[in-house]
């Protein structure tokens, strides 16, 4: 009898379930919505965005209106954050979805390496480099949910849980690189831990359990 092992799947075919597509595409929309949304900020408001208060227009160029705010931010700037919010695990996605393979480690990477990336990225710009504003605002902009835990309080606690959360996706992508048996559990767990930036980390992992079982019932003789 074969021994079935963790299946090479950065052979699989560069396609996503329906579902999954049809998020990525309209998602990819959203993300230009949203920068849409927040460049009418500079028309209406003298600072959209006061953590960058040079972000501004002159009087000249901006709308004899202006917009409420939610918390810090205008409605449309706030409506613009949480579209990338939202759509930004679509980049990693369509990136998988167009080139597949052409990266070095394959579809791992895409889908598990550079959203930890990103997620390291985020959580050292948001603890160390971020213009924080007082107070803190349940409208905070943040990737996952624990570094909105973070930007919503500022307490260190989850900034340190958002570091540990992205070490674990660190983890992940190795054990998944190697092709080890346990790589989807702990791309499973990263996705979640991760959420909404864990979403290509969670499909990837459900994609290496379907291509390890399937080479499992082959192995059989």
């Amino acid at each position: 009898m074969t021994q079935p092992s963790f299946a090479d799947h950065r052979r699989a075919s560069p396609s996503l379930p329906h579902w999954l597509d049809r998020y990525t595409t309209y998602a990819l929309y959203g993300l230009g919505a949203g920068t849409l949304l927040a460049v009418v900020a500079l028309f209406t408001n003298p600072v959209p965005d006061p953590s960058f208060p040079w972000a501004t227009l002159p009087a000249s160029l901006r709308l004899p209106v202006t917009q409420p705010r939610v918390e810090h931010w205008p409605v449309t700037y706030t409506l613009g954050i949480w579209l990338w919010i939202l759509g930004f695990p679509a980049l990693f996605l369509a990136g998988y979805r167009r080139y597949g393979d052409r990266l070095p480690g394959g579809p791992t990477a895409w889908l598990a390496g550079l959203p930890v990336l990103a997620m390291l990225a985020w959580t050292t710009y948001c603890r160390f480099f971020w213009p924080k504003l007082e107070p803190a605002t349940w409208n905070a902009p943040s990737y996952t949910l624990v570094c909105w835990l973070y930007c919503s309080s500022y307490d260190p606690l989850w900034s340190n849980a958002a570091y540990f959360v992205a070490v674990l996706g660190v983890g992940a992508t190795v054990v998944a690189a190697r092709r080890l048996s346990v790589a989807p559990y702990a791309l499973g767990l990263f996705g979640v831990l991760a959420l909404p930036l864990g979403l290509p980390a969670l499909y990837e992992g459900y994609r290496c359990h379907r291509t390890a079982g399937a080479a499992a019932d082959g192995g059989e003789t």
